[in-house]
């Protein structure tokens, strides 16, 4: 069992409170799933859009105003509980329009999508 608080445990692993990247052991190590508290500043945005998408993904905005980047879409998420699910094969990106809290759960959790340096 593990209790916390998203805020604080997203601070300690760049967002990320579940998924494979967690140790070996810890009841919140999972290769099915995995979910990130992500805390954007305004301007905030992806190094590089994700290419070759192996997962299927759900973005939840909690707070803020950001913008998800789609092949021919832009998607706005500008009231709380905005969202938007996109499958695999779907490229993306986005932008933190505004300072924005925003869930993010995606499926299955498996390496290989990270940027270097990106938060």
């Amino acid at each position: 069992m593990y209790v916390g608080n998203a805020g604080q445990d997203a601070a300690l692993d760049r967002g990320w409170l579940l998924g494979h990247f967690k140790g070996v052991g810890d009841v919140r190590r999972s290769e099915a799933v995995e979910v990130k508290w992500g805390v954007h500043p305004r301007g905030d945005e992806r190094a590089q859009w994700v290419r070759g998408e192996e997962r299927t993904a759900l973005l939840v905005l909690i707070s803020g105003r950001f913008r998800v980047a789609l092949p021919g879409r832009s998607v706005l998420l500008e009231r709380q509980g905005d969202y938007v699910v996109w499958g695999r094969g779907v490229d993306h990106s986005w932008r933190a329009e505004e300072q924005s809290v925003v869930l993010t759960v995606r499926w299955p959790s498996v390496p290989g999508y990270a940027v270097a340096g990106e938060g």
